[in-house]
């Protein structure tokens, strides 16, 4: 069984609209501070399509890393709690854990999108492409799964911040 994708429906969203908006946030992290929440469709080979939603609300610590803590509620599924560390490891360039990850979780700016890389614990290996929208409170979210290199599935969703 795919447990991988509904995991990874609510991705941590490192993201600004603009350089200005970038510049009232001061860090992109800023974007996760407080309360979020990411709706999505989640589509795999072997199932129907089905819905997700995921809740987080986060936190800059002192040593500027965030820590995001999520509710996770795939249709379906059994709700459950993911936590996010993050940190920044170079100029666009972060890195961290997720509790369903496998190794270290790896995010890139690339021409104002971000890229997050990661394998599962059970082999699935995810790419997730966040693009921010005008007003640098929402972004688009796809995801890409993989499991042995072939693609099994695909999630496309939006994050928004809530306050």
């Amino acid at each position: 069984m795919l447990r991988g994708p509904a995991v990874i429906v609510g991705t941590l969203c490192i993201c600004v609209a603009s350089a200005a908006d970038a510049q009232k946030l001061g860090h992109p992290f800023r974007f996760f501070e407080g309360a979020t929440e990411m709706v999505s469709t989640v589509n795999l080979m072997t199932k129907k399509p089905y819905r997700a939603r995921t809740t987080g609300q986060g936190r800059i610590q002192s040593d500027g890393s965030l820590v995001l803590i999520q509710q996770v509620a795939d249709a379906g599924h059994r709700p459950y709690q993911r936590r996010w560390h993050m940190r920044q490891v170079g100029p666009g360039r972060y890195s961290g854990t997720m509790t369903e990850a496998k190794g270290l979780v790896t995010a890139q700016e690339i021409r104002g999108r971000y890229r997050f890389r990661f394998r599962m614990k059970n082999g699935v290996s995810i790419e997730q492409w966040l693009t921010p929208l005008a007003g640098g409170t929402s972004a688009r979210s796809l995801i890409v799964i993989r499991k042995l290199g072939i693609r099994v599935g695909t999630s496309t969703g939006i994050v928004r911040k809530l306050r």
